[in-house]
């Protein structure tokens, strides 16, 4: 099982490099990355990719999954299981999978001072690659507790540099203790990207990447991989991460404009042979998102957009129960709606800095935000356990298709055709399908 699992991880790291290497040919493919921990997301995810024949890219970021938990209680082992259990269950080919390490770095550990931040951070780099992550990003821009210059100022880069090449090396130390034939770790280096869990909620959308800057981002990241011996390793840098002109906010949405990418996509500089990683794609419309694919924005990572459809699935679900039930006995309504309110208020920590305005203003963005700070709730027992008796009354009481119609009209539109099955899991994996089938789109060669 072992040798088995360390094929796997070598077949699908080459089908990486090969779809990367050929969007630089210009043939137009790419990969998108799901960003999620959410069990239906998921699920959907190796739906849309054994459709497609496709290689299934899943990354867990830094605050969601860690040594010591992170908000879904898994370490990066529990987290490789999970997917693995997923997968095994939905019949879905280990070895078209690739797991990935978002957002590599101190970011969780920000508020202690950078010796401590930095040895946490070191110490999950190996757990990543020692439970068969194989791609990496190295993301050392937050500033930890004793870094010069004020709060909200950047790093510097020379800094960051220095880090993310630490971490580097301690990714590698593990990667020599796993056995002969495993795959070698892919890294991605850069950070134009808000910080984990972090969108931007600006007016105006955020400046493209500079060459010059990319210049120099490459320039001092291959020198301090050079200072600590990593000149073997450099060549596996796949991607770095710039900012492509996207981002979105509560309300807002910034949608790529390619004629203000034109320098970044015909780069050509510091002999850089590899692609662009673009975070905060969600919410692109299809045209864009092919259209960065074209550009060289080769990995396109979604996360918030896919649980902000598994939400609307889930609230449309509540009300066809409410409906359903109202005035019925001997039946255990979920309430979800009400249970999931009373858990994001009593424990605000996760939407509290980032929502503004009065009580009814901080209601609509806590459940509605194309942030989606809500996904940080879905594990939180008292909320699983309200989903998981909703998913149970649906099973047993099926929804009318009139009530499928008024609350989910795409879904109620297929199951009339024979093509959905009646079934609220199902309603829900079809609503974030909706919104995969459009990244697959993007990512496929020449349409």
């Amino acid at each position: 099982m072992a040798a088995q699992l360390r094929n796997n991880r070598k077949d699908a790291g080459k089908k990486l490099r090969e779809l990367l290497a050929a969007n630089r040919r210009g043939k137009g493919v790419g990969v998108y990355s799901i960003c999620s921990a959410n069990r239906f997301v998921l699920e959907a995810a190796m739906m849309q990719a054994a459709r497609d024949g496709s290689l299934l890219l899943i990354e867990a970021t830094s605050n969601q999954v860690n040594q010591f938990g992170g908000y879904t209680g898994q370490t990066p082992a529990d987290f490789a299981k999970f997917v693995q259990e997923l997968a095994t269950a939905m019949k879905f080919p280990r070895e078209r999978i690739l797991l990935g390490a978002d957002h590599m770095g101190p970011h969780v550990w920000s508020n202690v001072k950078s010796a401590t931040a930095m040895e946490h951070a070191r110490e999950l780099a190996g757990a990543y690659v020692r439970a068969g992550f194989t791609k990496i990003h190295l993301d050392a821009s937050m500033r930890c507790a004793d870094d010069p210059g004020e709060a909200g100022e950047a790093l510097r880069e020379e800094i960051v540099s220095a880090r993310a090449a630490e971490l580097c090396e301690a990714a590698e130390a593990a990667y020599r203790s796993l056995p002969r034939g495993t795959a070698a770790p892919l890294y991605v280096i850069g950070t134009e990207v808000p910080i984990p869990g972090g969108e931007q909620a600006g007016g105006r959308a955020p400046e493209v990447t500079g060459t010059k800057e990319l210049t120099r981002t490459l320039e001092l990241a291959k020198k301090a991989f050079l200072a600590r011996k990593l000149e073997s390793t450099w060549e596996r840098v796949i991607a770095v991460v710039v900012q492509p002109g996207v981002e979105f906010g509560d309300e807002t949405v910034f949608v790529y404009d390619r004629q203000k990418a034109k320098s970044l996509a015909r780069f050509r500089g510091a002999g850089w042979t590899g692609v662009y990683e673009a975070h905060s794609t969600d919410y692109q419309p299809r045209g864009a998102l092919r259209e960065m694919v074209q550009d060289h924005f080769a990995i396109l990572k979604v996360g918030p957009w896919l649980t902000f459809a598994f939400r609307e699935a889930v609230y449309a679900l509540a009300a066809i129960e409410a409906e359903l039930l109202s005035g019925r006995t001997g039946v255990s309504p979920s309430c979800l709606r009400e249970v999931l309110e009373k858990t994001m208020v009593e424990n605000p920590a996760y939407w509290r800095k980032y929502y503004q305005g009065d009580e009814g203003a901080l209601r609509i963005a806590r459940n509605y935000s194309y942030s989606d700070r809500i996904r940080y709730y879905w594990p939180q027992p008292a909320v699983a356990a309200a989903l998981q008796r909703l998913i149970e009354n649906l099973s047993t009481q099926l929804a009318p298709i009139t009530l499928l119609s008024q609350f989910l009209p795409a879904q109620a539109k297929v199951v009339r055709r024979g093509e959905l099955v009646n079934q609220p899991a199902e309603l829900i994996r079809h609503r974030i399908l909706e919104v995969l089938e459009q990244y697959a789109y993007a990512c496929r060669a020449r349409q």
